[in-house]
C-alpha cells in the first residue's frame, strides 16, 4: 500500500498542489496527468522520497519495494548492462557485491564461510540465480540484443540506454513501480511490449506519460493535477477526458439556467417592488434571488494552443513521384531502392524502428540532402513546409526574441499581428520578448509549428513533431492535422496520433518500403504476429 495524506507542495508563494489524499492499491495502474509545470514529475519525486512535501506525508509499507525509472542516461556508464539492470533491486545487487568480495578474499575464514552461506540463501530467495536470464528477457522484450549484457553502458546508443534503464525499473518483481515518461525514445514494438508487461503486473504502477494510447491501454485510474488540486478518477485517460468535459459542460449549463432565473427574478422585482399588491411577492423573490449562487469555474492550468494550417494555394492532382531512391549514411544504406507516388489528400505516416531511415527520407524530400541514386519530383502546384526532428539550426541566433524570430517567417510583420498569433500558441504578454536560446523543447516546437502555419503550404512534412509536447499541445496538433485539407507526411511514436491522422502507412525496411493504404490499427493487424511492428 502507498498512500498520500494532506499532501501539498509550495515554492515561496506559489502552490503547485494542496490537500492531496490518495490511496494507491496493488493491481492498479495510475496515470498522472496535468499541464506542463502542474507538478506531475514532482509528485513522483515526492512519492519516491527524492524531495519532501511542504505538508502531509507519504506512507509506504516497510515490506514493499519501490522501483523508479531513472532519468540520468549517463549515471551508469562505467557499469555493465547486466549490473545496471540488477541495480533495480539494490538489495540483491549489494548482496551480490558482498558475496563476490568474500569469495575473492585470499584468507577465507570459517566466519567468512558462514557469512557466505547466509548471503547465498538470501541471494537465492531474491531470485539472484535467475537475474541474468530475467535481465536478458527484459532486454529482448524491449528490442535490445542480449549480446550487450556484459558491455559497458557507455558503449550503448542513447536509444538502448533508455531501454536498459526501463529494464532496471521493471527488474526483480518490485511491489511499486514509478515511471516518468517511460515511452519516450521507445519504438512502437517496445511500447507494445511495455503495455503487455504492465497489464500483467500484479503490483502498483504510477506513471506520467503524454502518450494517450498508452494511458488508455494500461491505466485503471487517472490522477489529475489541476486547479492546484490532486484528484483521483476511476477509468483510463479517455474516460477521464470525456467525463471532465461533461462535468465542465454541466456546470456551464447549470450556471446558464441560474443566470436566466436571476434575470427573471430581477425583472419581476424591478417591475413590481413599488406595487403594493405585488410587494409581498417581490420581497419573496428577493429572498430567493439571494440564495442563488453561480458556481465559479476555477482557473485551470491546462491551456490548449491553437494549431490550424491554412492553404494559400490548393495543389493540383499531381503531388509527389519518387523513383528508385537510395541513400547511404555513414556507410550504411538506409534508403534502399524505394519508389512510390503520393496522391492528393493522402496523409502518410512513416512508422517502424528505423528512425534514421525515416529522417533521411524527410531530408531527401525537403531537399536538405541529395540522394545517391533515384529521383524525387514534386507536383508543380505543390508547396512544402518541413518540420525536422532536430530544430537546432533554426535557433542558432539565440539572442533573437520569440517575436523577432517569428517575424522572419511572416508576411505581416506588425507587432500586433505577431503578438496575436503567438498568443494563440500560448506565448503571451512579456513572454514574446524572451530570447529563443532559453526556450524549452516544447516551446521551440510551438515556434516551429507557428512557422509552418504561416507558410500556407499545401504539403506538410513533420518528423517526430510530438516530441517535447504536453498532452494538450499534442491534442491540438492532432486535431489541426486531421482538419488540414492538404497532404501530410509525418513520423511519430504516438499510436493515437498516427491512427487518428494517417490514411496510408509507410514502413522503411532493410529490403525497401512496405506501403499500405489503411489506418495504423489495420496495418498492425495486417502485419500479424510473424512480422511485429517496430
Amino acid at each position: 500500500m502507498l498512500q498520500i495524506t494532506d499532501l501539498s507542495l509550495s515554492f515561496g508563494t506559489d502552490t503547485l498542489f494542496k490537500d492531496g489524499n490518495i490511496k494507491f492499491t496493488e493491481g492498479n495502474c495510475y496515470g498522472i496527468i496535468g499541464a506542463n509545470g502542474a507538478g506531475k514529475s514532482t509528485l513522483l519525486k515526492i512519492l519516491s522520497g527524492e524531495i519532501s512535501p511542504s505538508t502531509g506525508e507519504v506512507v509506504i509499507s516497510d515490506k514493499q519495494r519501490m522501483s523508479v525509472l531513472k532519468q540520468d542516461h549517463y549515471a551508469y556508464d562505467k557499469y555493465t548492462v547486466l549490473d545496471t539492470i540488477v541495480m533495480g533491486n539494490q538489495k540483491l545487487y549489494n548482496i551480490q557485491l558482498e558475496k563476490d568480495a568474500l569469495y575473492s578474499k585470499e584468507n577465507f575464514t570459517d566466519e567468512d564461510g558462514i557469512k557466505v552461506s547466509e548471503l547465498e540463501a538470501e541471494y537465492a530467495a531474491l531470485g539472484g540465480w535467475e537475474s541474468e536470464s530475467d535481465a536478458s528477457r527484459l532486454l529482448q522484450g524491449l528490442g535490445v540484443s542480449q549480446d550487450v549484457l556484459y558491455n559497458e553502458m557507455r558503449t550503448l546508443s542513447e536509444a538502448d540506454k533508455v531501454k536498459v534503464l526501463l529494464a532496471q525499473a521493471l527488474f526483480g518483481n518490485p511491489d511499486i513501480i514509478l515511471l516518468d515518461e517511460p515511452t519516450n525514445g521507445l519504438d512502437l514494438a517496445a511500447i507494445k511490449w511495455l503495455e503487455d508487461f504492465l497489464l500483467d503486473f500484479a503490483g502498483t504502477v504510477i506513471v506520467v506519460s503524454h502518450d494517450r494510447h498508452f494511458l488508455n491501454t494500461v491505466c485503471t485510474h487517472i490522477v489529475d493535477i489541476d486547479y492546484g488540486k490532486i484528484k483521483l478518477y476511476i477509468g483510463n485517460y479517455e474516460f477521464w477526458y470525456e467525463s471532465s468535459r461533461m462535468i465542465q459542460q454541466m456546470i456551464k449549463n447549470q450556471n446558464k439556467k441560474k443566470e436566466e432565473k436571476i434575470n427573471e427574478l430581477k425583472s419581476f422585482i424591478q417591475r413590481f417592488s413599488a406595487n403594493k399588491s405585488k410587494s409581498r411577492q417581490a420581497t419573496s423573490r428577493k429572498k430567493l434571488l439571494e440564495k442563488i449562487e453561480i458556481e465559479q469555474m476555477p482557473a485551470s492550468s491546462r491551456k490548449y494552443p491553437y494549431v490550424g494550417f491554412d492553404i494559400e494555394k490548393e495543389a493540383g492532382k499531381d503531388i509527389l513521384f519518387v523513383e528508385h531512391l537510395s541513400k547511404t549514411i555513414d556507410g550504411v544504406k538506409v534508403i534502399n531502392d524505394i519508389s512510390f507516388r503520393v496522391d492528393k489528400g493522402e496523409k502518410i505516416a512513416l512508422v517502424g524502428e528505423h528512425d534514421i531511415a525515416n529522417t533521411t527520407l524527410f531530408k531527401l524530400l525537403s531537399g536538405e540532402i541529395e540522394p545517391d541514386s533515384g529521383t524525387i519530383k514534386w507536383g508543380v502546384s505543390t508547396s512544402q513546409s518541413y518540420f525536422p526532428t532536430d530544430n537546432s539550426p533554426y535557433f542558432e541566433n539565440g539572442d533573437l526574441t520569440i517575436l523577432k524570430w517569428l517575424e522572419q517567417y511572416s508576411k505581416d510583420t506588425t507587432e500586433t499581428y505577431l503578438r496575436s498569433f503567438l498568443g494563440r500558441m500560448l506565448f503571451s504578454q512579456e513572454e514574446v520578448f524572451k530570447p529563443v536560446k532559453v526556450l524549452s523543447g516544447g516551446e521551440k516546437v510551438r515556434c516551429m509549428l507557428s512557422r509552418m502555419m504561416m507558410s500556407g503550404a499545401n504539403v506538410l512534412m513533420l518528423d517526430q513533431p510530438t516530441n517535447h509536447l504536453d498532452l494538450e499541445a499534442i491534442t491540438a496538433l492532432n486535431n489541426g492535422l486531421i482538419a488540414f485539407k492538404g497532404n501530410v507526411i509525418f513520423s511519430s511514436h504516438d499510436y493515437e496520433f498516427i491512427n487518428s491522422t494517417a490514411n496510408r502507412i509507410f514502413e522503411l525496411t532493410d529490403d525497401g518500403l512496405v506501403d499500405k493504404i489503411c489506418s495504423f490499427e489495420d496495418y498492425i493487424k495486417l502485419r500479424g504476429k510473424d512480422m511485429p511492428i517496430r
